[in-house]
């Protein structure tokens, strides 16, 4: 591992942070701490293993640490939405912000292999070494999660206010 393997993965950490906390200052705070401890403890990857599941593991168990300690403050943050996307209808920009409500109403455990699955591409493998659970656990998270995202987003759907014009 040198510096320039870290490098390449900083992009793929940072969007996974920002999607899985909502807030780009927060997510760049992860970010940060995750390669801290990354370089801390370089001396525990084992050469030849996939430095992109280590780095997210280790973003993982930050996260959840930080969780812990910090819990009514990433409620708070989660539940500002940010802007996704700038899109070009209003149905669109509806439909986005939809979506991020459902997935900040997920439960963590679900939003992040859904994030990681989804938006990182990773594989069901990939993504169990980077959580450290087994690979069982992924797949029902991912499709409980994906389950309560479809139901949430009908419901957000469903339930827009009609009114009343005389």
């Amino acid at each position: 591992m040198n510096s320039e393997d870290i490098l390449e993965q900083i992009p793929r950490l940072r969007r996974y942070a920002r999607a899985l906390l909502g807030d780009r200052y927060a997510a760049d705070d992860l970010v940060q701490d995750t390669l801290e401890r990354a370089l801390s403890k370089y001396h525990l990857w084992r050469a030849g293993s996939d430095l992109r599941a280590w780095l997210f593991a280790i973003m993982h168990n930050v996260f959840v640490n930080q969780v812990r300690g910090r819990r009514a403050e990433i409620e708070r943050t989660m539940e500002e939405l940010p802007d996704i996307a700038v899109r070009e209808t209003h149905s669109d920009a509806l439909e986005v912000a939809d979506v991020d409500r459902a997935l900040r109403a997920l439960p963590d455990e679900q939003r992040e292999v859904l994030l990681l699955v989804v938006l990182e591409e990773m594989s069901y493998e990939e993504a169990s070494r980077a959580l450290n659970v087994p690979i069982g656990t992924v797949m029902s998270r991912l499709s409980r999660g994906r389950e309560r995202m479809r139901r949430l987003i009908a419901g957000a759907r469903q339930s827009v206010p009609l009114q009343v014009v005389k």
